[in-house]
Order: C-alpha cells, then structure tokens, then sequence
C-alpha cells in the first residue's frame, strides 16, 4: 500500500504587518483601567513580534480599512455580511498566492485532488472553484471543503490526503489552508472576547501530497477529545462576524489531554525518538504545556515559537507554517509529531518521517 508523502510545503501572509496597531486598537476599546493593565501584561507574555493582515490599521490606531474603505471603527464594527464580503475578495487572492510558492509548473496539471481548509469564511462557489479557475486545474478535480474545524483543520485535511493517495497510488493531493482571522475582531470589554486581538493574524499554507517519497512520510494519524472543556473555545457565526471565546484554562486542559493520551499519541515511539515537533502554536502557554507534558527539552518546540513570534495564530494554516520549517531542516530519517488543537477540546495528531 502506497505511502502518503508531504512533497513540498509554501505559505503566504498579506502585506500588512499589523501585530502593535492591533494591540494599540484594542487598549482604546478599553475603558477600565485594571483590565487594560491586564491586557498589557497578557501582551507581554505572548511573545509575537510581527502579525499580518488584510486590514489596514490607521495611523492614529482609531480605526482600519480594506481597500480603503472603514472597516473597524470604535462603535461601528462590520457586520457578519460585510466581513464575507471582504473574505470572498482576500481569500482567493491570498490562497493563489500560498500555491503559487510552491512553483508547480506543469505538475500543476497532475494534480487530481483539491482540498481546502478554512474557518474564517463561507461562499459558495467557494475558494475551491475560485483557485480552480486560477491555477487553471482541471475542471474535474476532486474538491473537498474542510469548514468551521478551527486550528487543527489542516491534521485533518492531510489525513484525508493519506487516505486518498493509499487508495489511489498515482493520486496527487493539493492542501491548502487559508484563513483570514482578522476579519473576525469583536468591540468588546471581555478579556476572553479580546484575546483574538493580540494572538490572531491572517495565512494561507499550501501542501502537495502523493506517493513520491519526497519531503515528510506520514506514518499514524490520532485524535483525542476532552468534552469536559469543550465550552473553554467557542467560535460561533454572530451578527458582528464569527464570534471566538478563548479560556485562559486551554493550555491546563491541552496539558492533560496530552498526559492522558501521550501513550497512544506516540503509538510505541517515545519523545526521545521524535527530533522533530510541529504544534501549532495556539499562544505561547499552549506551547508551555505541551513542552511539559511531553517533558521535552527548552529547544524542541523551536519552530512552532518562531512560527508564533512571526506571525501569530492563524489558525488552520499556523500548523503548516510549522511544518514548513520542519521540512526545510530536517535530517533524512529524523521522526518527527505534528499536533494541533481547536474545539472540542480536540488534538490532533500525526507521526511522520523524514525521507
């Protein structure tokens, strides 16, 4: 039975560096000194130093605009009708561009499936068609949406393109995850409410899968719940756009459903054997409790806190974005776990290999 391999990886973010303007915005919302204070320090421990976006922020961090147009302004935030606008405008362009990285040339013609992963907006016909027509895929190929799963989307997507190419051999697989979180900013004086504001950024990542044994061999794929803490992360479709609630117990309840699972998770290999590690850095505790839950050493989640420090949390794409930089440094044969996390409370899983 034929192996699914991770072939290449590429990403992209829009031209908008935006990470201190958001956070100035988000101080003026606030009007209580204590909470303000405590968004401050919440600032200080995140440890993102740069954040992309489709939105442009003011000058005067008063409000920020798409193509020119307001579209958050103190009092008058957009409603969920105008954010779908927007992201069935930004995302195909920004998706073209992440698989455009990947230089397909004429192999662009080979490819025989497409799926595409997203939580941050709906149209219909989709970006699927929309990258179809752009790319110029064959108007046959085989198109699957993964919607509203969160962060962890892209687990699932490459483990639908290991199960496509073990049951077609010849089958070449284009992921690509494109999420526009930005869109999804609430006026609000909720800590909870307003951590999407100093963590979330825009991206899209973009993944050819097949059977060459090329890049990363995906070996097991597994998933864990804990319904217990599923009301810890909430993102539910509002009038004010899609409306996410992060707990500040998530990285508590990540670190117990990975001491609970680590067994099955690893599937007979242990931390020592894995020399390479793709979580998706969901905010720097999450990557905390993770390091301590596997007991790992201060330098093995290296690339998930530089994907974090340089770009955010964009959601499903974060992850690939990791794995990315996994691929480009790894040592032929080096074993290696990819996780990410979102509603639920849900992990997901994969063990791979270096070829």
């Amino acid at each position: 039975m034929s192996v699914a391999h991770i072939n290449k990886i590429a990403t992209a973010v829009p031209p908008h560096q935006v990470h201190k303007a958001f956070i100035e915005f988000q101080r003026q919302i606030l009007t209580d000194p204590r909470k303000r204070s405590i968004f401050d320090r919440l600032v200080q421990m995140g440890q993102i130093e740069k954040r992309f976006s489709c939105v442009v922020p003011s000058e005067d961090h008063l409000g920020a605009s798409i193509n020119g147009e307001v579209f958050y302004a103190p009092g008058n935030f957009p409603s969920t009708g105008q954010r779908m606008r927007q992201y069935e405008i930004e995302a195909p362009i920004l998706a073209e561009r992440a698989v455009a990285q990947l230089e397909l040339g004429a192999a662009k013609d080979e490819i025989t499936h497409l799926i595409v992963t997203s939580c941050t907006g709906f149209s219909a016909p989709g970006v699927d068609l929309e990258l179809v027509s752009r790319l110029g895929l064959n108007p046959g190929v085989e198109r699957t949406i993964v919607g509203f799963m969160g962060c962890y989307a892209a687990i699932n997507a490459l483990k639908l393109a290991h199960h496509i190419v073990r049951s077609e051999p010849s089958a070449k697989v284009l992921v690509v995850s494109i999420e526009l979180c930005t869109l999804h900013f609430q006026e609000t004086q909720e800590l909870e409410e307003m951590m999407p504001f100093l963590l979330f950024a825009d991206g899209a990542a973009a993944a050819l899968i097949s059977g060459e044994q090329k890049g990363l061999s995906m070996e097991r794929f597994y998933a864990t719940v804990m319904p217990e803490a599923a009301d810890q992360m909430a993102w539910h479709i509002r009038d004010f756009g899609f409306d996410m609630v992060l707990s500040t117990r998530i990285p508590a309840s990540v670190g117990e459903a990975i001491n609970r699972a680590a067994e099955a998770i690893l599937n007979g290999w242990t931390t020592k054997d894995i020399e390479l590690w793709a979580v998706h850095p969901g905010g720097r505790a999450i990557l905390d409790a993770v390091e301590g839950a596997f007991r790992l050493p201060i330098d093995a989640l290296a690339a998930s806190r530089q994907t974090l420090k340089d770009f955010g949390n964009m959601s499903s794409a974060t992850v690939l974005f990791v794995l990315k930089s996994v691929l480009e440094n790894a040592r032929s044969g080096a074993k290696g776990c990819a996780m990410s996390f979102g509603p639920g409370l849900t992990a997901e899983t994969m063990l791979f290999k270096a070829v």
